[in-house]
């Protein structure tokens, strides 16, 4: 006996195997990017776990008594050394003292400077602009100059400009910051020979009270010279890294298939060469990202900068273990932060990684 067909059920058109095979594959993309995903998050909770443990006893084997570094030239007697130590919690076993400074860090509480005697985190807060407008600017202008430059020296390798400029970038590659500074100092702040000294040799301002305008002028004096040692050693990480992946990829033969089907060599380049050899380079350009919060600890100190480099100096010269402690969190976190966002990135630029 058959059953007759309804007018819907005629007007129904039965499901394509294509479709069917579409969804299956759009679901099955989303799940291995979701368990890709799930991954590298866990794998960022497991890495600032460990962060926290390094930072509390990482800075425990630092000699030198805190409570002694506080009260150095003031006389102070035995119960009172004591009070201070029972005051910070120093007294406590090591694991208390690290229970507490793990519950505290969680919740957003970095605990008390012993030097400055406010929030660690209300000293950072402060520092951290600082730290931004020179690190943010020199990151932005050494990672696009590595890029420009690393692509036009692999896409000509060989050439005079690839070996003149991979030459340099080793060379600055293997300067030490600090002493990069200085002789920068020494040249263009002190002056030398027929040199005069144009730009300052320390701070973020004059002090002179300029206001709008001329505010902004000054800050950009002082920032010359710190801007560009930093651009000078940083360029050459990406610019390498960039050349050697861009060389990896010109034998490849969709770049040959590309240039017979008629297209130009700059277009070769732009789209088809370049997006595929992004990937070691968005890593790099991530973790520079990532130093933007971090600062740089020497270039800071030697450029008398007020940014968290500069803080982080000088909690480590009495120790200062909550405020020492509190900015390794800080470096760190925002290391793994941006090799987080750089891993969820990746099969955006790639849908190969993650299945």
């Amino acid at each position: 006996m058959t059953t007759a067909s309804t007018p819907a059920d005629v007007a129904r058109p039965p499901e394509s195997t294509a479709g069917r095979a579409a969804d299956g594959a759009s679901h099955g993309t989303a799940g291995a990017y979701l368990r890709h995903a799930a991954g590298k998050l866990g794998g960022a909770a497991v890495s600032l776990l460990a962060v926290l443990v390094t930072s509390f006893f990482l800075f425990r084997i630092i000699p030198g008594d805190p409570v002694k570094a506080m009260t150095h030239g003031v006389p102070t007697s035995a119960e009172q050394l004591a009070t201070l130590r029972r005051q910070f919690g120093l007294d406590l076993p090591l694991w208390q003292q690290f229970a507490d400074y793990c519950a505290k860090a969680l919740s957003g509480d970095l605990g008390m400077s012993y030097q400055f005697r406010a929030p660690v985190g209300e000293l950072i807060a402060q520092k951290l602009p600082a730290t931004l407008l020179l690190t943010g600017v020199a990151v932005l202008l050494y990672s696009a100059l590595g890029l420009w430059l690393g692509t036009r020296s692999a896409w000509r390798h060989g050439s005079l400009g690839d070996r003149l400029n991979t030459g340099v970038a080793l060379t600055l590659w293997s300067v030490p910051a600090f002493w990069l500074g200085l002789l920068l100092i020494i040249v263009f702040s002190v002056g030398m020979g027929p040199v005069p000294g144009l730009f300052p040799t320390g701070g973020m301002e004059s002090g002179s009270g300029e206001t709008g305008f001329a505010y902004v002028l000054d800050v950009a004096h002082h920032m010359v010279l710190p801007v560009l040692t930093l651009v000078a050693v940083g360029y050459a990480q990406t610019l390498l890294v960039m050349r050697s992946s861009l060389l990896d990829e010109m034998g490849s033969d969709y770049l040959t298939t590309a240039r017979a089907k008629g297209l130009r060599d700059d277009a070769v380049r732009r789209r088809h060469a370049v997006p595929n050899a992004l990937l070691p380079t968005v890593t790099m350009v991530f973790i520079n990202l990532g130093h933007v919060a971090a600062g740089s600890i020497l270039v800071e100190t030697v450029f008398s900068w007020p940014g968290l480099g500069g803080l982080f100096y000088q909690a480590l010269s009495v120790p200062d273990l909550p405020l020492v402690q509190g900015l390794f969190v800080v470096f760190a976190g925002a290391m793994i932060l941006m090799n987080l966002l750089a891993d969820l990135l990746y099969p955006t630029l790639d849908p190969r990684v993650g299945r």
